[in-house]
């Protein structure tokens, strides 16, 4: 009996020790990455809080996963308006290289992020590590707020891309790209990440309700800017 006691707590110990080095390199590699997608949107629709806003929802979710060290940017591009000069998104997310929670490179610098990069639904991670629901997921959460032409500047003021730079949740409209780069049609737009096609909705184009109703929920990209 003594015997089968110290084996059932070797085997218990074993165990237990094996699960908490099995838990060890998921969140150390989530503490290595450079880059994910929003595993939740602010909830407000479109209405981020402006740039700031949004870079501290990056921020608090990067912290979350164990890699708040770094300085954390969305991925976003405001108009000019109000005397204010427009900011493109690609200016504003460091230089590279970036990774996921997984530590697979999507880009090694701004052009490749807005050329050939590596960005799929199975890398478009979460901070979390978790694929995101794509085109053909219930519930669809693909489109991911961007406000961003496809090379990642500005629109020109006029027509509104960005929710009134980030601060409607009723009326305007967004730009969104599609995360697992897949659409409607086989064209380049529905399989952009960055810059597929404007928000709509009964609400006005910027609620929550509105980016869900085309396939999103509020999501956006995260980058360590160093």
């Amino acid at each position: 009996m003594p015997n089968l006691i110290s084996r059932t707590s070797f085997a218990i110990a074993a165990a237990a020790s094996f699960a908490v080095m099995a838990a060890q390199p998921a969140q150390a590699q989530s503490a290595n990455a450079t880059f994910f997608v929003t595993s939740n949107g602010i909830g407000n629709g479109a209405s981020l809080g402006g740039l700031a806003g949004a870079d501290n929802h990056c921020q608090t979710l990067a912290q979350a996963a164990g890699a708040g060290a770094k300085t954390w940017r969305a991925y976003l591009s405001t108009q000019a308006a109000d005397g204010k000069p427009a900011v493109n998104a690609r200016d504003r997310i460091g230089k590279g290289p970036w990774q996921n929670a997984k530590g697979v490179v999507i880009a090694k610098d701004v052009a490749e992020l807005h050329g050939a990069n590596n960005l799929t639904k199975q890398t478009a991670l979460s901070e979390k590590g978790e694929v995101i629901n794509g085109r053909f997921d219930t519930p669809n959460r693909h489109d991911v707020v961007t406000g961003t032409q496809p090379d990642g500047t500005a629109f020109p003021a006029g027509d509104d891309r960005t929710c009134k730079n980030w601060t409607s949740s009723t009326q305007g409209s967004a730009i969104v790209g599609h995360s697992d780069r897949i659409g409607l049609r086989d064209d380049d737009a529905s399989k952009s990440w960055n810059s597929s096609h404007a928000s709509r909705g009964p609400d006005g184009g910027c609620s929550q309700a509105d980016l869900k109703s085309t396939g999103g929920d509020g999501l956006m990209y995260c980058f360590a800017a160093n």
